[in-house]
């Protein structure tokens, strides 16, 4: 049964450019089912050849019926891939691997054959489960993204709109915990607007009329009216759409040397085995035909050049790897990866959420006037128990910590965007207060020295502040963003292997405490997403560089960098599918560990490329040469398969 589609969903999937995996029509089941099509045929095609390898001591006929099960699941893609290569005239080790299984049956060795066709499916279908991933950021993208703007007429009608058909000037309503669906101007109401989606700072701003708001921040607690500025096309989210896809065809292509080498190889081999089958009998008067023909002689090289062991030595090293790394709570996005990672010789850190935890603590309180702190961190308490907001837990907490209970609040009300009022009763005395962000509470103070005086010691503070205004006392509240326990020890193990920056779009001031506390002398702050990225291609020209992050500004800089890592825990989708790398459990004392694993995985990578390419030499030459039979040969060609495989095994440590 297909799955109901509406329209805008269709929209997006045939301007995606995704697979027929990710067709709406197809119901979820079906969809997980295409996805994994080539792994399952491989592993299939591998229980069949157990089969038809053991049959053949007992019921030979039986066997040749299996094989053709292991021919027909593993052999079809191949063979139609490698003809459709040929027709490319794109001669590579997957034609030189189909034709010498094929070429196998003519010499009584349907085993081998059906063997190098398993290795090589399974090889395939493995390499293809861990692509797509900036296909994955940019369908993360869209979902965040709504697709229906409510457009406000000017007799005040609101009517739904697709975001696509939204002009320049046109009015939008987004209503308290809805996502702006494109950047505009506020043109009535006022509301604090998470933006913790775009800059991956969690503290939401206050958004007030003439203010801009961009496309995908969440809206709190208020109903705000936009005066839209930007396109569908032009948003902050197909800008950072854009971003991510510059940066991935910018990426390194480590697979390059390999491939290039796969084709010269296989082009070698073919054309040695065709002169020899041809030309041997010619010059060292053998027979064409016969065990110790030429023909038999060049099928045996054919055979014993096929790159079993080769083709193995990379993906069974990095699947150890991953596997190892997976029972740790690291999940690498491809083998290739720890290759990359074992090159790099410099590290960026995003701040919140990663170098902290991304929540507000009070640190400390300040006041002038006559009332003792203890009374008004209780009021303030008393106003903000009643509003959901990082600020207000934060000074919950402070509150609890000093043993302190919230102050009853009579007439309390919410002032969306600006703050909480209300008014506290003492006997007979009832006396207004308001808590909020500065600016509005600088609004209500008369006194010009004074106003000046409270916004010199805002400015100085570096912190995220708040003020409490009570009778004639002013209340400053300070906060700061706590960093993760044990990052000092994380960084500092980390500086023995790499260079250490912190890239944030935080302001300077409290993103230069953090690398204080934590000893990073390289600090970027105020960044844009345009920004990080800019800075990353920068820090990538000196020193091949890891970025760690978590936001979707940390997105388009994660996927440029020859590395990028992601929190999984408090990362947004976006960062977790254009990353490399993501730490499950945000465990950044793993990353030494982690350094340690890509630099051994490349050890063992190049000891099992090798083994292989000497064996395949000796067997090859010895094979021609007719000094071993091709048993012998077959068991040195599998032989080393197993020998890299167990040298791979190493790794699972």
């Amino acid at each position: 049964m297909a799955a109901k589609v509406t329209p805008y969903i269709l929209d997006e999937y045939v301007a995606s450019g995704y697979e027929e995996s990710e067709n709406p029509f197809i119901t979820k089941n079906s969809r997980a089912l295409g996805k994994y099509t080539a792994l399952l045929s491989a592993l299939f095609a591998t229980f069949f050849l157990a089969v038809a390898y053991t049959m053949r001591f007992f019921y030979p006929d039986l066997a040749s019926f299996f094989l053709l099960f292991v021919y027909f699941l593993a052999g079809t893609p191949s063979l139609i891939r490698s003809l459709e290569d040929l027709k490319d005239l794109n001669i590579n080790i997957q034609v030189l691997m189909t034709l010498a299984a094929f070429l196998s049956v003519l010499i009584g060795s349907e085993i081998e054959g059906g063997l190098l066709l398993v290795l090589f499916a399974l090889s395939g279908a493995l390499e293809e489960s861990v692509t797509k991933k900036t296909k994955g950021a940019l369908h993360a993208l869209h979902k965040l993204s709504p697709t229906i703007a409510h457009v406000v007429e000017k007799d005040g009608t609101v009517y739904p709109k697709s975001v696509k058909e939204v002009v320049l000037g046109e009015k939008v309503l987004v209503k308290a915990g809805e996502i702006v669906p494109l950047d505009g101007i506020v043109v009535e109401g006022s509301s604090y607007v998470n933006l913790s989606h775009l800059t991956g700072e969690s503290v939401p701003v206050s958004k007030k009329i003439g203010d801009e708001v961009q496309a995908g921040s969440h809206n709190s607690d208020g109903t705000i009216t936009l005066s839209i500025t930007k396109t569908s096309a032009e948003s902050t989210l197909a800008k950072i759409i854009r971003l991510i896809t510059s940066a991935a065809e910018a990426k390194p292509r480590l697979q390059k040397l390999l491939d290039q080498f796969g084709r010269q190889y296989a082009i070698i081999v073919i054309l040695l085995s065709a002169v020899f089958a041809t030309f041997i009998p010619l010059f060292f008067g053998l027979p064409y035909l016969g065990p110790s023909g030429s023909i038999y002689r060049a099928l045996s090289f054919l055979i014993a050049a096929s790159p079993c062991a080769l083709i193995i030595a990379t993906p069974t090293a990095y699947l150890s790897a991953i596997s190892s790394c997976a029972r740790k709570g690291i999940l690498l996005k491809g083998g290739i990866v720890l290759d990359a990672m074992a090159k790099c010789r410099a590290l960026a850190f995003d701040k919140t959420g990663t170098l902290t935890t991304g929540r507000l603590s009070c640190a400390k309180v300040d006041s002038k006037g006559a009332l003792p702190l203890e009374e008004g961190l209780a009021i303030a308490a008393g106003l903000e128990r009643a509003v959901v907001h990082p600020i207000a837990e934060a000074i919950l907490s402070y509150a609890k910590k000093n043993q302190l209970s919230p102050h009853p609040i009579e007439d309390l009300k919410i002032l969306p965007g600006r703050g909480v009022e209300g008014f506290i009763i003492n006997g007979k005395e009832r006396s207004y207060a308001v808590i909020g962000n500065p600016s509005f509470i600088l609004e209500k103070i008369t006194d010009p020295k004074e106003k000046e005086t409270l916004s010199k010691m805002i400015t100085q503070s570096g912190h995220l502040v708040t003020l409490l205004l009570v009778k004639e006392t002013i209340f400053i509240f300070h906060f700061l963003d706590d960093i993760r326990p044990g990052m000092e020890k994380i960084v500092h193990a980390l500086k023995k292997y790499l260079k250490i920056s912190m890239l944030t779009g935080d302001h300077i001031d409290n993103a230069a405490m953090v690398g204080k506390k934590l000893a990073i002398h390289d600090v970027h702050a105020d960044l844009k997403p345009e920004d990080k990225l800019r800075l990353i291609k920068e820090l990538a020209e000196k020193d091949p560089l890891i970025m760690i992050g978590d936001g979707i500004n940390d997105a388009p800089a994660l996927t440029q960098a020859m590395v990028g890592i992601a929190m999984g825990e408090v990362g947004s989708a976006t960062a977790i599918e254009a990353a490399d790398i993501v730490l499950l459990r945000d465990d950044l004392a793993l990353l030494p560990w982690l350094l340690k694993k890509s630099k051994k995985t490349t050890a063992i990578v190049k000891q099992n490329l090798a083994l292989s390419l000497l064996v395949i030499l000796v067997a090859t030459i010895t094979s021609l040469l007719g000094l071993i039979p091709l048993w012998l040969a077959v068991v040195l060609h599998e032989g080393s398969t197993v020998a890299v495989g167990c040298n791979s095994l190493r790794l699972l440590k």
